[in-house]
């Protein structure tokens, strides 16, 4: 069962959520600062795709272990505006020669990666001297009673959302991987349950 959930069911879940009015917005406010040769870790389905500036883009590697997703972004990727190329493979293990990327960006996925921490050591290795990391990320709500709902729903969350945690705290997983925030920008997201609610919106830098 859980097989046929993994590949038929929650790829195109995630792809409909993901793909919500109100998460695009967030999304729009971070992923066309995207400069260079970019790294999209857990590029799903490429609903980033279409918010890459072609202007300031050379091109898009996109990485996620997915291979159902991967194929709903390579047709995404036909009518892109910027060069993709696709790597089937684990963000804790990134095929890709040190200092070879100018922006990585992770939007949704830190939330899900199971070697989170490692992962973002993968990424600070790839990015080249003044390169930075664009996130955008659901992730532990300020308040102490959304955070205990938090912790009480994550383990079924986690299976429904192939993996995803509601209480993972963002910061400090940039800042003990090596990365330095440049800048965040946090609240809630209106008109969504408290409890997936909380955004972390930014960008972070090797330090």
């Amino acid at each position: 069962m859980s097989g046929f959930y993994d590949r038929h069911i929650l790829p195109w879940a995630l792809n409909c959520i993901c793909g919500m009015k109100l998460v695009t917005h967030q999304r729009q406010k971070i992923v066309p600062q995207a400069r260079g040769r970019v790294l999209e870790v857990g590029i799903g389905s490429g609903l980033n795709l279409p918010l890459y500036d072609p202007g300031k883009v050379a091109q898009v590697i996109g990485l996620d272990p997915g291979a159902e997703l991967i194929a709903m972004a390579r047709r995404r990727a036909w009518t892109a505006a910027v060069p993709v190329e696709f790597l089937q493979q684990r963000g804790e293990a990134i095929p890709l020669e040190s200092g070879s990327i100018d922006t990585a960006v992770a939007t949704y996925t830190l939330c899900t990666i199971p070697g989170v921490e490692q992962a973002l050591a993968e990424m600070r290795r790839v990015l080249k001297p003044g390169g930075r990391l664009l996130f955008c990320e659901h992730g532990l709500a300020p308040d102490p009673s959304v955070q205990r709902w938090q912790a009480r729903i994550t383990p079924a969350w986690m299976w429904l959302g192939g993996g995803c945690h509601l209480n993972r705290d963002i910061p400090a997983l940039l800042q003990r991987s090596g990365f330095r925030p440049q800048s965040i920008e946090t609240g809630y997201m209106p008109h969504v349950p408290r409890l997936v609610g909380f955004h972390y919106i930014g960008s972070a830098v090797p330090a």
